[in-house]
């Protein structure tokens, strides 16, 4: 008997029914959530993002130097100043609510180099 295609066969009692295996999808790319990929050149961009937040907006910044207690400090500093929630996901700061232009002038009296990006 010839090979099935097409079909979407559950069970055969014929043991000469041959089926061809399901072909594997491909993975859509993860690069949404992490957002635009970035050179390490030292410096701090800021963007807005509201995608997947429900139309709320929220300041991103990435590209932060150090490690994890160095961006929790940072986090913590911002969030007193702009009287604003926020946490950390994947290494990016996020705060909640559109801070960007705030967010740079703070950074910048704190030594750091910064800029907005995105749209």
């Amino acid at each position: 008997m010839p090979t099935i295609k097409n079909t979407r066969l559950v069970y055969s009692t014929d043991p000469d029914v041959e089926v061809e295996p399901r072909r594997e999808k491909k993975k859509k790319s993860s690069r949404g959530k992490q957002g635009p990929k970035l050179s390490n050149d030292g410096v701090i961009r800021v963007f807005l993002e509201r995608k997947g937040r429900k139309g709320k907006s929220v300041t991103v910044l990435r590209g932060l130097p150090g490690d994890a207690s160095g961006k929790k400090s940072l986090l913590k500093q911002l969030k007193s100043k702009l009287g604003a929630g926020g946490s950390i996901k994947d290494g990016a700061i996020e705060i909640q609510g559109d801070h960007r232009d705030r967010v740079v002038a703070i950074l910048a009296k704190l030594g750091y180099k910064a800029k907005k990006a995105g749209g």
